[in-house]
């Protein structure tokens, strides 16, 4: 019988062992009974969710950067024509050059860059992500925030909490419950490349935090009469702090800000 691999915290590995989690996981990454053309799972672990994928997905990439696992990976879906198993650190694949999915039971304490890949990936369509529940509600405005990240995103991808997986149901349980990110890229985007280009300087002018609140700093470069108007059209306060802002106001304010 062969022994348990060890979980290695270096890699910060948290395996999902509800097999409910995981069906609800693989649903949200392949919606509505669609097939993905290509698909990319990050940490592939032991294949928990790789199984529940591949009859979705035409091509199924599983990379997966611990070298203990990848035998009994490779066994198990030796027979599974459409998975490749990828013993390498998803951070360093090359993005497809065509349309492509990534889901994941991402490590917690690598989802910042996996994220960062995801957005940096031309042809990315949809990402679904099982991450740490605080980064799930504070990227996708559940806490009534927004962050940075977000707002800079937003014309261009959708960001939406679609689910919460407690903690019992990995193993090792970890000190904190999961949330379910789906990051899709919009089929049309809300401004186009110059227009994309104006709103970073806007966002990132207002998330300076020069001046106490965003009206503050929006003043800094635009004149306090457009910035009134802005807020006037955005239905906001004077006082509002930056991360009170939802996507839409931010929309609101390029349009009056920004000829």
């Amino acid at each position: 019988m062969a022994r348990p691999t060890r979980v290695s915290r270096a890699l910060s590995q948290n395996f999902l062992a509800d097999p409910t989690a995981a069906r609800r996981l693989a649903r949200l990454a392949v919606p509505h009974g669609r097939q993905a053309p290509l698909m990319l799972e990050v940490g592939a672990g032991k294949g928990a969710l790789t199984g529940l994928l591949a009859p979705h997905c035409q091509r199924l990439l599983a990379y997966e950067i611990d070298p203990r696992l990848l035998p009994a990976l490779r066994s198990r879906f030796s027979q599974t024509p459409q998975v490749r198993v990828i013993g390498e650190d998803f951070l360093t694949a090359r993005p497809p050059r065509t349309p492509f999915s990534v889901a994941g039971n991402v490590p917690f304490s690598r989802t910042a860059a996996i994220v960062d890949w995801c957005l940096r990936a031309p042809a990315l369509t949809d990402a679904t992500l099982l991450t740490q529940l605080e980064y799930a509600r504070k990227r996708t405005g559940d806490y009534g925030s927004w962050t940075r990240l977000t707002v800079l995103t937003w014309p261009r991808f959708e960001w939406r909490m679609v689910g919460r997986v407690g903690r019992h149901s990995f193993r090792p349980v970890p000190r904190v419950d999961a949330g379910i990110v789906r990051i899709e890229r919009r089929r049309t985007p809300l401004l186009d490349t110059a227009g994309y280009a104006s709103w970073r300087q806007l966002v990132e002018l207002g998330f300076s935090g020069v001046g106490g609140c965003l009206h503050a700093s929006l003043r800094r470069v635009h004149p306090r009469r457009r910035v009134d108007a802005a807020f006037r059209r955005a239905g906001l306060d004077a006082g509002v702090l930056v991360g009170e802002v939802p996507p839409g106001a931010w929309l609101a304010l390029h349009e009056v800000l920004v000829p």
